[in-house]
Order: structure tokens, then C-alpha cells, then sequence
């Protein structure tokens, strides 16, 4: 059963992620049909990004799907979806440069990121297992409210991911950023668009840390309160 309250905050926080997420998907639908004077594609700019840091054991690869972008440090490479990888626009720029920016983190041993790579494994195992925790948790709770608290520790190893996440995907952005006005990619022109899109972006990932957050208190509450 819902505490007080708790509909609102939860309602709430689904609002504003949706239109984060809608936000977001305006923002790469305007700013993809900004056209880069240099003609480069987000697979060229990944590379030169790369190269200028002195990356060259990482690879560049095409993706399947929309904003499915990312860096994976297990194999080194950088995955573009394919409007980023063969689009020669500012959100095309931006997104590469940023994961290219996890490359670089990845590359200078960026303390965020070991840490968040070191808790893959975890929270992989945690998100197989929480769920069922929490629910039998909850069905439970007055005969076995262990059950619960051991899905509440597993629900703040996830909250935990969610929060290391911010700043690994913050710096990205910014080295991106760094990288892509020193480069001379984006000029006084276009440079603000292309921030605008990795703000938008990052908004997502801070929603869902907030939102992990207040459902990891609502789930803390109800075990605090089984005696109630």
C-alpha cells in the first residue's frame, strides 16, 4: 500500500522524466538538421577526437537504434547508432565527442569511472534479484522482513550506480565540449547548440538518479514502519 503522499512523488518524478526524455528527443530531432561546415560525421569526429588524445587502441563501430550511444570500456570501443555514426550534424558531433570523452576518462583512469565499471558486476546482480526481494519483502514483511531489507540493500547499490553515473556523465560532456570548441569543430556559431544537447542529455541521467533515490526512501519507510 502507498504511504501518504508517495502517488504525488512518484507521479511527480514520472512526469518529469517524460519530458526530459521528451525534451531530449526534440533536442536531437532540431539539432540534427544543423548541418557541421566541415562536412564531418559523427564516426570522423570520434576519430579525430580520439587520435588527439592520443587514443589509438579504441575502435569506432555503427549500433543499431536511436540514442543507443556508448562507450564500452570491456572491448574499448566506441558504439554510435547510425544517425550519429553517418550524420554529419551538431548533435551527430556532440554525441561522439562525448563518448569519445568516456574513452578519454577510460584512458587517464578517471577515478568515477573505474569506480562505476567496478560495480557492473553488482549491480548486475542486484537488478536480477531486487525486484523479487522487494515484492516477497512486502508480502512478508510482519513474518520475514529480512526479505524486504535484503531488497532494499540491493535497491541502493543500483541508487548507488545512478548517482556515480552523474558525474562519469558530466566530465564526458565537458571534456567533450573542451575538445570540440579547442578543435575547432563548433565555432561561436554552433558551439551553444551543441551544449544545449549535452545538457539536455544529462538531465536524463540526474531524473533517474532522483527518481531511484526517492523510491530507495519510499522502500526504507515501509520496512521502518512494519510495526506500525
Amino acid at each position: 500500500m502507498m504511504l501518504p503522499g508517495s502517488w504525488l512523488l512518484f507521479i511527480g518524478i514520472a512526469l518529469v522524466s517524460f519530458l526530459v526524455q521528451w525534451n531530449l528527443k526534440n533536442k536531437f530531432k532540431k539539432y540534427s538538421k544543423m548541418p557541421l561546415p566541415s562536412g564531418m560525421t559523427g564516426r570522423d569526429v570520434a576519430v579525430k577526437m580520439l587520435q588527439d588524445s592520443g587514443i589509438y587502441d579504441v575502435q569506432v563501430t555503427s549500433t543499431n537504434g536511436s540514442l543507443t550511444d556508448h562507450y564500452n570500456p570491456a572491448n574499448k570501443t566506441v558504439n554510435l547508432s547510425e544517425g550519429v555514426y553517418d550524420g554529419n550534424s551538431i548533435m551527430a558531433a556532440a554525441v561522439a565527442a562525448h563518448e569519445c570523452g568516456h574513452a578519454v576518462q577510460h584512458a587517464r583512469a578517471y577515478a568515477p569511472l573505474t569506480m562505476r565499471s567496478k560495480l557492473v558486476p553488482v549491480v548486475t546482480f542486484a537488478s536480477q534479484w531486487m525486484s523479487w526481494l522487494l515484492l516477497g519483502g512486502i508480502l512478508l514483511i510482519n513474518s520475514f522482513p529480512a526479505l524486504l531489507l535484503a531488497g532494499i540493500v540491493l535497491f541502493a547499490i543500483t541508487t548507488l550506480f545512478s548517482f556515480v553515473t552523474l558525474p562519469v556523465e558530466i566530465d564526458a560532456s565537458k571534456r567533450a565540449l573542451v575538445w570540440l570548441s579547442g578543435s575547432g569543430i563548433t565555432n561561436s556559431y554552433n558551439h551553444s547548440q551543441a551544449e544545449d544537447a549535452l545538457r539536455s542529455a544529462a538531465y536524463t541521467y540526474v531524473v533517474a538518479a532522483l527518481g531511484s533515490l526517492a523510491t530507495l526512501v519510499y522502500y526504507i519507510m515501509i520496512f521502518m514502519g512494519r510495526r506500525d
